[in-house]
């Protein structure tokens, strides 16, 4: 299921974000895409997500044209074929660890206890699984919203400085999760980072600017 873009554009009145950003993702490939801070990298994944709007182009997945969706359509879309990591975590309060691992195959109508047991043992949480949130650190709550991104295998994955908040050997270790969910379950797998190590992992390196995408 190859993700394409092309052309793509966002602007915030006459604040241009980026434009003519094109590029391809095909099944089981991993792109990262570095770029300074402010050159709206996360704006980029939201738009690829169908979270955002943008302003020209176009983004097609799998030869559905994600912006031909209305809201419903998007949602379902989404539901069934993207796992997103947040920076910000979105991690639900008064659900437990497991359940916020699960959310994603519960909304499929889906029940699979001993995936989420295998997703939560791959990311480094086994046994965390009837705490609440407010009882992990920062960086296991990183985990959880990268153990409930992929746990319900999706075809687009994509990941929003998702080492951010974990120390050197449990980022290496939640890139290798990341990794082998493109090498096993042909997802395309698209990250934006600020880390040269996390980027050092992609097949490919693509650097965002105000003017357009290029190799980085």
């Amino acid at each position: 299921m190859t993700l394409k873009v092309e052309g793509l554009a966002k602007r915030y009145g006459d604040s241009t974000v980026f434009e003519q950003v094109s590029l391809a993702v095909a099944p089981g490939e991993f792109v990262a895409i570095v770029g300074e801070s402010g050159v709206g990298k996360s704006t980029l994944l939201n738009c690829m997500a169908g979270l955002d709007s943008w302003d020209a182009g176009t983004i097609v997945h799998d030869g559905v044209d994600i912006g031909g969706l209305d809201g419903e359509a998007r949602a379902l879309w989404r539901r069934r074929q993207v796992g997103f990591v947040f920076q910000a975590f979105h991690v639900l309060p008064h659900l437990d660890v497991a359940q916020n691992v699960a959310l994603p195959l519960m909304l499929l109508k889906q029940a699979a206890p001993a995936r989420v047991a295998h997703m939560l043992e791959a990311v480094g949480l086994a046994g965390l699984g009837e705490r609440l949130p407010r009882q992990l650190s920062g960086g296991q709550l990183q985990r959880v919203a990268i153990a409930r991104a992929l746990v319900h295998r999706p075809a687009l994955l994509l990941a929003d400085e998702p080492t951010g908040n974990l120390d050197p050997g449990t980022a290496a270790k939640v890139m290798e999760v990341l990794f082998a969910q493109t090498r096993e379950h042909g997802a395309s797998l698209v990250l934006v980072t600020h880390s040269e190590a996390a980027a050092a992992r992609a097949d490919r390196v693509l650097h965002l600017s105000a003017g357009g995408i290029v190799p980085g």
